[in-house]
């Protein structure tokens, strides 16, 4: 049986009001105001987004938000019901967002924040998010996170248990699945990106190269394809990551520019299994969007990865053990009758199924944040 994507279970101390149809819309000011997953939890057609940062850029999503600002908060009361947090605050002082709290419930705004990170990817010195942590959790009215394993470590590091709403898809619309020829051999994608501080660049491709010589000696045809940008923020790790992949011709090193949406998923579906290459994080959109595409997804033992699909369709290896634990997390996919193959009938269908519980269950997603909104907004506006 396919998992579906659970709504957001309901809390001692935040009970939502069920929406009505004639309910009155909701404007909520969101950081960052432009993301996919900001945009599917509140699809709502009864919720709004004041987007102060939106120009219509991709970029727009990780850029300070204006919104994170205490004078911006006041001459905007007007404006909005609701300030959500999910990510981008990393640009500012842990007093400046307690500042902004403040500002939200001075105008009468709840304030709501999601826990995406509980170490944030873009940083090595997790010690200044930890501190922004100790007054997002602790002030915000509700708190939700994305899997019951990141909830237990708010609930344990806070004493605040927080709701949990699975991540919705993040297969837009605009793109489509395309046709893919089958093959014999089976084929691992790694995507480093531009090296951002979390992936491990030379020790993941250390990693899977050990990994599909090993298991390449077992009988069977197995190559992996690492992708990474030309641009890259640590060219030391990037000349690494050269050096390594050339060692065997069973990987493949492709250095590109940024891929669209259309072109990734065209590159993702063309794969058998797909490596997570983080050293440290929480959750991960990349996983979902494998998920979507019926991929196979092998994860480090970090974070609550494993958690966002308890379903047997992520594998996880210990990055402490490289390539053997890796090789093990290739060997459970191939082995795996529910792990379609790309290009197969099977996968097709996998996919289709996938999006039609992802339809039903974003929506109801999407109607739990407005009914924890309306619920917040009246016990803080009676």
């Amino acid at each position: 049986m396919l998992p579906t994507v659970s709504s957001m279970p309901v809390a001692d101390d935040v009970r939502p009001l069920a929406p009505t149809t004639d309910a009155a819309a909701i404007t909520v000011v969101s950081v960052p105001s432009s993301h996919p997953y900001v945009d599917s939890v509140t699809a709502s057609p009864h919720v709004r987004i004041h987007r102060p940062d939106d120009d219509g850029t991709r970029e727009a999503a990780w850029r300070p938000s204006a919104a994170l600002d205490p004078e911006w908060i006041r001459l905007h009361a007007r404006d909005a019901d609701l300030l959500h947090i999910h990510f981008g605050t990393e640009s500012f002082e842990p007093a400046r967002i307690a500042a902004c709290i403040e500002a939200a419930h001075e105008v009468g705004w709840p304030v709501v924040f999601t826990v995406h990170d509980l170490e944030h990817p873009q940083l090595l010195d997790q010690a200044p998010y930890r501190a922004q942590l100790d007054v997002l959790v602790p002030g915000a009215d509700a708190v939700i996170t994305l899997t019951e394993g990141a909830a237990a470590e708010i609930g344990r590091r806070w004493r605040r248990p927080p709701l949990v709403s699975r991540h919705p898809s993040v297969l837009s619309g605009d793109v489509s699945t395309p046709r893919v020829l089958s093959s014999e051999q089976f084929r691992v994608g790694m995507h480093l990106k531009d090296l951002r501080p979390n992936v491990d660049g030379a020790g993941m491709a250390e990693a899977l190269v050990a990994a599909v010589d090993s298991v390449a000696g077992t009988g069977v045809d197995v190559v992996a394809e690492v992708r990474m940008h030309r641009t890259v923020r640590d060219p030391a790790s990037r000349d690494a990551v050269r050096e390594i992949t050339g060692r065997t011709d069973r990987v493949v090193l492709i250095e590109h520019e940024r891929l669209d949406d259309q072109e990734l998923v065209n590159v993702l579906s063309r794969m058998d299994a797909c490596v997570l290459p983080y050293s440290h994080g929480t959750h991960s959109g990349w996983l979902e969007l494998c998920w979507d595409l019926a991929v196979p997804v092998l994860a480090p033992r970090v974070g609550f990865y494993s958690e966002q699909h308890p379903d047997g369709s992520t594998e996880s290896f210990d990055v402490a053990a490289g390539g053997e634990s890796l090789a093990d997390a290739i060997h459970a996919v191939v082995r795996r009758q529910d792990a379609t193959r790309a290009g197969s009938v099977e996968r097709a269908r996998q996919i289709r199924a996938r999006g039609a519980a992802r339809t039903v269950d974003d929506v109801t997603t999407a109607g739990d944040h407005e009914a924890l909104y309306r619920r917040l907004i009246a016990e803080r506006r009676p």
